[in-house]
């Protein structure tokens, strides 16, 4: 099946006939029967649940996973008119550096596309125009132009470990298309990203395809602008189900299997068994009392006095007031917030609106500049973070920043026998991958797991101490349907036990199917 459709005058800039590709180690292959030819000037959306091969697809078009060291592909790769043949007694190399040239990607996790030794994010955009020897003029003009495409202007001296996760991905995609890559192709460009970022994106992508370059985009989700796709190639079990125009492959004529889920879609409320809403899986316990979480008049600047745990703050911390110094140079700005025990509030907002930098006072990773953080009442000023996360459990926005152990079961269990006696905690650390659809993976290592099963890890080792308080930054990103039906479960379960649920997201659907309260933070103030 071909996944763009395209006059006989134009040829494709990049063809693949994969018969199969099979990683090494593994006996069954991850992608069977593929055939794929861009065109220059199409859109191209490849769509799949969580372990499809999608993302394996991806890799294996922008030669980011080389077969031989990679895999065994057996069949052929075509860029530009050179076809390479695999399978053979002597397999061709990719040529990295050649092959990027006329392909660029992003991948999933944004940081990956990184230099990491550029310390802002003009120079990282410029990494690549300087090892293609490009004139400085060229590249100061090439900067500019796709910062302002990108919405990164104004980021432009700011160190890339800084940015927020939607920025980072703008950023990620700005360093593929700074060269006019012929074909660009894009694992799940639209995750993280605000409604902003999203129009922004989806217009980047109706100038690419006017200009003639062949767009590939990877997702699970439906987004709204895949819907203008030329062709839609529905991946499930590494072979092709579908192919065609998106108008034949509609979530109606049920092609699309379950796990591949509309753009904000969220699951149901929980029902019994004869279909009646659980009214305490919707409704906060308790009413008058100690709030689980509590901020009052929170201030916080990177560069003013706010400091991470354990730093020495650079100006003394105010109590009931507002720090000194520049009060537009902070990320937030006198923060009030209650949360009740049993209570799902989600935080939305745009891209670098500091939604990470609150959730991390939560557990005191950071301290504010001015203001205080109590959990049921208990100010945590004073405590160590390992005290703080006894009761907050927080789940970062990247799981690599907290995944490091040889097993997912080791992963849970770390840390919980210094919690727990040793039988409850190995109890706790397989009651938890269960309670996320990882019964089966136990022994995986985290980094062979998708991008959904690292994140439902992440989440099983923050549920298996059943913190009273759950921060959860950006949860959806990455989960298909099913991954988000476990996600949402999760969450009113630990909630109906009485735990207090902080959702930072730009899901707005799924903030509003499964919140109690929605509240913006913007401009570093909360909203709502």
């Amino acid at each position: 099946m071909s996944a763009a459709h395209h006059s006989t005058e134009t040829k494709p800039i990049l063809s693949a006939r994969i018969r199969s590709f099979t990683y090494h180690g593994e006996g069954l292959p991850v992608l069977e029967g593929i055939d794929l030819d861009l065109a220059p000037g199409t859109l191209t959306a490849v769509l799949g649940a969580s372990g499809s091969g999608k993302s394996t697809l991806g890799r294996l078009l922008s030669g980011w996973l080389p077969p031989g060291t990679g895999g065994t592909l057996r069949g052929f790769l075509e860029l530009a008119g050179s076809r390479l043949e695999f399978g053979g007694s002597g397999d061709p190399r990719i040529n990295p550096a050649e092959w990027g040239r006329h392909v660029g990607f992003v991948p999933q996790d944004p940081a990956a596309v990184l230099s990491t030794v550029r310390g802002t994010v003009a120079e990282e955009l410029a990494f690549g125009l300087e090892n293609a020897a490009l004139g400085r003029q060229a590249m100061k003009t090439a900067v500019e132009h796709t910062a302002g495409v990108l919405g990164l202007t104004e980021l432009l001296e700011q160190n890339p470990g800084s940015l927020s996760g939607g920025q980072l991905r703008r950023l990620a995609i700005g360093c593929a298309i700074i060269a006019g890559p012929q074909v660009l192709i894009m694992d799940e460009p639209f995750a993280s990203l605000d409604s902003a970022g999203t129009a922004g994106l989806a217009r980047l992508l109706q100038d690419l395809v006017k200009l003639g370059t062949a767009v590939v985009v990877l997702s699970q989700v439906v987004d709204a602008p895949l819907l203008d796709a030329g062709t839609w190639l529905v991946l499930d079990n590494g072979k092709v189900t579908g192919s065609g125009p998106p108008a034949g492959l509609q979530a109606g004529a049920g092609l699309l299997p379950p796990g591949i889920r509309a753009a904000g879609g969220a699951p149901a409320p929980a029902r019994d068994h004869t279909g009646a809403v659980h009214a305490d899986t919707l409704l906060p316990r308790g009413g008058a009392g100690v709030p689980a979480l509590e901020l009052r008049g929170v201030c916080f600047g990177y560069g003013g006095g706010g400091r991470a745990a354990g730093g020495r703050t650079t100006r003394r911390r105010a109590r009931g007031g507002s720090p000194a110094g520049d009060a537009s140079a902070q990320v937030l700005k006198d923060i009030n917030l209650s949360i009740k025990p049993g209570e799902v509030v989600a935080v939305t907002g745009p891209n670098g609106a500091g939604k990470s930098t609150l959730l991390r006072h939560f557990n005191g990773l950071l301290r504010p500049t001015a203001g205080d953080v109590l959990v049921h009442g208990r100010d945590i000023a004073g405590e160590p973070p390992g005290e703080a996360a006894r009761s907050v459990g927080l789940l970062f926005q990247q799981p690599r920043d907290e995944l490091f152990e040889r097993t997912a079961l080791r992963e849970v269990c770390f840390g919980l026998d210094r919690l727990f006696h040793p039988g409850e905690a190995a109890g706790r650390a397989l009651d938890a991958l269960s309670a996320v659809g990882l019964s089966g993976a136990a022994d995986a290592h985290p980094a062979e797991l998708p991008a959904s099963g690292q994140r439902l890890l992440a989440l099983a080792a923050v549920l298996a101490r059943k913190p009273s308080v759950l921060a959860l930054d950006e949860p959806t990103v990455a989960l298909d349907g099913g991954g988000l039906a476990l996600l949402d479960a999760a969450v009113r379960s630990a909630a109906g036990e009485g735990a207090a649920v902080v959702l930072v997201t730009h899901d707005l659907d799924y903030a509003r199917a499964a919140a109690h309260r929605v509240v913006m933070l913007d401009g570093g103030r909360l909203d709502g």
